[in-house]
């Protein structure tokens, strides 16, 4: 039965009678602590799905979850992760880990429930089997902070098979949750769909503590050894943007300024390799190449996103394939671009400086009046459908504001929707899932 000892599955049995018998969780951790340190998440799954089996109460194993992520917490804080802050980064990405740990093991759980569920009972517990399967579409935003956060440092360092690695299984399990799902909206209570969704969710159910045993065992340690606290500083600063699964309780302030991946001098210390875990150490040990790539030109404008020369960014410009005409506060012409892919309406450099009300016809000054004082008033943009011969033309007229909300002026962005109106079926024929 995957390679889990009898030991470890009588181990388990034992814990639930005791938590049966009403045992508190804090003793228990007491007891079985040192021989439950020992037991992988993915091996709690195939032991919990076991007892399922056997006729366990699925309440009783539910119990079991919970004491599992605090056992498997306290383990962690004995190994190499002392002293992470609470809030910091890495701290809420091993909350949000605890979370994940314990949806997996809900979804095996109600998965292996459906095998033995009567009748009457059977909807109820698809209804929470399914109900543990939406909790697991959360899984992208956790597993997005790894892969545009923590795997560009390393990759800056020259370990770049660990971030892919990970990056696939990551991909992997998400890709398994978007199918899983697929094959519940298929369901109409055959038999047989029944035993390939149950067996779908145990295979994911595994691989998802798998990969918080591999995050929380092997990369957090690694990165915990390796980073700055400026490092750190734009983890955290990026990462508040993006979001969290579990509450925020206590803000982390750190005493450094962000540093981004292009920033860091990337080489990895004799002390830095000593503290990393097995893992990691021998490959940090080897001589591994560095990534040195300078992406910042004396000659490029630095803008909030990044850096591009005048060359770049005017032909950027030119590859859309729309159009964009911007007009300052004061409705004044300032800046459009001329797209090599797409043509929309007639403009030319003798309209820069030129009011805004004057580069459309007197018949449709009053619109273009009324909708700019809008976008001044609040609105966001403003949409518009217009044909130019046999062209389905669509103007969005954006407002843009600053970082204080003061509004700067209006984007007008010209877009030929000819081909996706005329031949919507060949645009969806053409769709990819990502």
């Amino acid at each position: 039965m995957s390679n889990v000892s009898e030991m470890k599955i009588e181990l388990v049995k034992n814990l639930l009678k005791k938590i049966h018998e009403g045992a508190k969780p804090e003793e228990l951790s007491r007891e079985f602590s040192e021989i439950l340190r020992h037991v992988a998440p993915f091996e709690i799954v195939v032991i919990e799905q076991q007892l399922i089996r056997e006729g366990f109460s699925v309440s009783d194993i539910l119990k079991l979850c919970d004491l599992h992520v605090q056992l498997f917490r306290e383990y962690l804080a004995s190994r190499e992760l002392r002293g992470v802050p609470e809030g910091h980064p890495l701290d809420l990405l091993l909350k949000e880990n605890e979370l994940i740990l314990k949806w997996g093991e809900m979804l095996g759980l109600y998965a292996s429930a459906l095998l033995r569920a009567t009748s009457e009972d059977f909807m109820k517990m698809f209804n929470q089997f399914v109900e543990a399967i939406e909790n697991l579409r959360n899984l992208r935003l956790h597993y997005r902070k790894i892969q545009m956060l923590i795997f560009p440092y390393l990759e800056r360092r020259g370990i770049i098979a660990v971030p892919r690695v990970l990056w696939g299984r990551e991909d992997q399990v998400i890709q398994k949750v978007r199918e899983l799902r697929m094959l519940i909206e298929e369901f109409r209570g055959g038999r047989e769909l029944v035993d390939k969704i149950v067996g779908k969710a145990l295979e994911l159910s595994r691989e998802i503590g798998e990969l918080v045993f591999r995050e929380n065992k092997i990369l957090f340690p690694a990165v915990w050894a390796l980073f700055s606290e400026g490092e750190w500083a734009a983890i955290g600063e990026i990462g508040k943007k993006i979001g969290y699964l579990v509450p925020v309780a206590k803000e982390w302030k750190p005493d450094s300024a962000p540093v981004m991946p292009y920033e860091i001098t990337p080489e990895i210390s004799k002390e830095q390799a000593e503290a990393l875990p097995p893992e990691f150490r021998e490959l940090a040990l080897k001589k591994i190449e560095p990534d040195t790539y300078d992406v910042r030109r004396d000659s490029d404008i630095e803008l909030n996103t990044g850096f591009l020369s005048k060359e770049e960014l005017e032909a950027i410009f030119e590859s859309l394939p729309l159009e964009l005409t911007y007009a300052d506060k004061n409705d004044r012409v300032k800046f459009f671009t001329e797209s090599m892919l797409a043509k929309g309406f007639v403009r030319t450099k003798t309209i820069l400086g030129r009011r805004l009300l004057y580069c459309h016809p007197p018949r449709l000054e009053e619109l273009v009046k009324t909708n700019v004082e809008r976008l001044k008033k609040g609105e966001k943009f403003r949409e518009f459908w217009t044909k130019q011969g046999d062209r389905i033309i669509r103007v969005i007229i954006v407002a843009i504001r600053n970082k204080n909300g003061e509004y700067l002026g209006s984007l007008e962005i010209v877009e030929d929707l000819t081909e996706i109106i005329k031949n919507p079926e060949a645009v969806i024929k053409k769709i990819m899932v990502l």
